[in-house]
């Protein structure tokens, strides 16, 4: 299998996380409810493998984000 690099900012991961866990649970959930839909299990098993690759390398960039430290302003005159 032929492997592609692709450059994504952590937003537009996200993004593209949310989408692909939706059709995720419309390919597990609503399809086989449709008429005349023909199961394919090893697609079903990539697309969730895939999701899950595409969940963690999110989590990793949410921990990787340290937000600024904001130092704590002292009242004035007192």
């Amino acid at each position: 299998m032929k492997k592609l690099t692709l450059d994504f900012t952590p937003e537009e991961l996200g993004v593209l996380t949310a989408l692909a866990s939706d059709q995720l649970f419309r390919k597990q959930f609503i399809d086989p409810k449709m008429p005349g839909f023909v199961p394919n299990h090893e697609e079903l098993d990539l697309c969730k493998s895939v999701v899950g690759r595409l969940r963690t390398a999110v989590d990793s960039t949410k921990a990787a984000v340290v937000p600024p430290v904001v130092p704590k302003r002292r009242a004035a005159g007192r």
